[in-house]
């Protein structure tokens, strides 16, 4: 069963002792004291180099299933980390009393590990291993994400109205969405060779999210800031965007059967969740080829509870 557990740090000295014990603390509860010295080393050295470099707010969590779990530390900076650096001395003991020693030890704690860059912040993260390597590092990936405006400027651009979003509904679909595209982005840039297809998901994504103009998304932050339960939004698609959301309603699909089958640690979507992308992603289908709006008037938010551990 994929889990998401989640610790707020407070940005003091001690936030890397704490996120190392409740880290430490989980691997046990998941019965994978195997790991819990390389991620307990692992976690210790990214929450410190987030409090020294970065800004709050800091999260530590937990995400994946036993057999898989990944470690991630996300902070307010968008400023990539440092890359790590050859690790100096002989002296394990004075080694592992440094605070801040440097990324190079977190790659000797992973299978796998990188950061992915957000508009408002970054996510540093590992695999942990067994055991800790000498050499045969792990090297690190990094991602930017970065969606391009393509508010579209033609006279084939139409006018589409999406009327009654339910916005803690879509907040919580919206949350979804991005740890899953974030899955198959790293599942392409780390495991490419495990995961052939995750770059082919992972540039559909990438073309279905440029069909969406900054006003849209300007619309839904706007909304959501201001706390809103439903909102009516307004905004210019061209008509060949149409078939791209015919083929993600039926990707969205095969990627809750993988979330479900644990082929991906993301979460499937609620069935509210699906309910409300499905009614988006028709409204935008039937709206380009000519139809009226027609209101969401589904029920309330069913956000996912996550599965916590502890």
């Amino acid at each position: 069963m994929p889990l998401t557990s989640e610790l707020t740090l407070a940005p003091s000295p001690r936030a890397a002792a704490d996120a190392r014990r409740w880290v430490g603390d989980i691997c046990q509860r998941l019965e994978r004291a195997d790991l819990v010295e390389c991620a307990e080393l692992g976690v210790s050295e990214l929450v410190a180099n987030a409090i020294i470099h970065a800004n709050a707010p800091f999260k530590v969590r937990v995400r994946g299933t036993a057999s898989h779990p990944r470690i991630e530390v996300a902070d307010g900076s968008t400023s990539p980390p440092v890359p790590p650096t050859p690790m100096p001395g002989d002296d394990d003991l004075d080694l592992l009393l440094t605070f801040g020693r440097g990324l190079s030890m977190v790659a000797q704690c992973a299978v796998a590990w990188g950061a992915t860059i957000e508009n408002d912040g970054k996510i540093v993260w590992f695999e942990p291993a067994t055991h800790m390597r000498d050499q045969d590092a792990a090297e690190w990936v990094i991602d930017h994400h970065d969606v391009t405006d393509t508010e579209p400027t033609s006279e084939a651009a139409v006018a589409v109205r999406l009327l009654g979003v339910d916005m803690p509904l879509y907040t919580s679909l919206h949350r979804q969405y991005n740890e899953l595209r974030r899955e198959l982005r790293l599942l392409s840039l780390s495991h490419q060779s495990d995961y052939p297809l995750a770059g082919d998901l992972t540039a559909m994504f990438s073309s279905f999210e440029r069909q969406f103009p900054d006003t849209y998304r300007e619309q839904m932050r706007a909304a959501e800031k201001a706390g809103r339960p439903r909102v009516d939004l307004s905004f210019a698609m061209v008509r060949e965007a149409a078939p791209i959301f015919v083929t993600m309603t039926e990707m969205f699909d095969v990627a809750d059967a993988f979330c479900r089958a644990e082929r991906l640690l993301s979460m499937a979507r609620t069935p509210r969740q699906r309910e409300l992308q499905n009614w988006l992603l028709g409204e935008l289908v039937h709206q380009l080829d000519g139809a009226e709006a027609t209101p969401w008037t589904g029920r309330g938010d069913d956000s996912p509870s996550a599965s916590q551990v502890g």
